[in-house]
């Protein structure tokens, strides 16, 4: 065998045993860049379909609290409603005469999420406050046929994104917004006095009514999420 030849072999050896050592390091990088993407796919998806959030601001410099159970008025920045492995479409009609007063944090019932918590103002003045739901994410365009409904203590209001067919309201309800950050509901709540306490409830379903409700959003998803502030929000003519 030529003196060349053998060099030659050498060298294809020492590549196979260096490429040898690299294979379980580079399917290591491989399987954590896997665990590290299902982290944070978990993190988005699974942290609850319905959250409520207190703005940073003021949560630090207002008298205005926010907490789940009037056993417990620590107040919190963050809640978190429990999601239903599976939400079939159902009438309003479905829903308990009492949901807004049956309990506090979650309440789920059978295709219906329910959701209770309070705020209160423990200052010594009349303050407003905004809440706004936004929309953050939709798959198969299934909130052409979502309903939202807030009590605001025993005042009710219906929201829903408007007829594809008349461009209007449908029955009974409030027009989502048509807003590009994803804004969907937007009021303002006027002088709460002070020692004054609200309580709120968001129930979130299908509403089996909708012209809407077809086979083709089976198995969508919508994400969407609550801010509370008390710091002025400009409204958006465009509804």
């Amino acid at each position: 065998m030529a003196k060349g030849e053998v060099v030659l072999k050498a060298d294809k050896v020492k590549r196979r045993k260096k490429l040898e050592k690299l294979v379980p390091l580079i399917l290591l990088l491989l399987l954590l860049v896997l665990v590290i993407t299902y982290f944070i796919l978990n993190v988005v998806y699974n942290e609850g379909h319905f959250t409520i959030s207190m703005d940073k601001n003021t949560y630090l410099n207002s008298n205005l609290i926010m907490y789940e159970s009037r056993n417990d008025r620590s107040s919190v920045i963050k809640l978190s409603a429990k999601q239903i492995p599976f939400m079939d479409n159902i009438s309003i009609n479905w829903l308990p005469e009492d949901i807004n007063t049956e309990a506090e944090g979650s309440h789920n019932g059978d295709n219906y999420i329910a959701y209770t918590f309070y705020l209160e103002n423990k200052g010594a003045e009349t303050i407003d406050y905004w809440y706004q739901i936004v929309q953050d994410d939709v798959i198969k365009n299934v909130d052409d046929a979502v309903r939202v409904m807030i009590f605001i203590n025993d005042e009710k209001t219906v929201y829903a994104k408007k007829s594809p067919v008349t461009g209007e309201a449908e029955k009974d309800t409030v027009m989502f917004r048509d807003d590009e950050e994803g804004i969907i509901i937007l009021q303002e709540r006027p002088r709460m006095e002070p020692g004054q306490v609200d309580r709120i409830t968001i129930v979130i379903w299908l509403e089996g009514d909708d012209p809407e409700c077809v086979n083709a959003i089976l198995g969508g998803e919508m994400k969407i999420h609550m801010d509370i502030t008390e710091e002025h929000i400009e409204e958006n003519e465009n509804i």
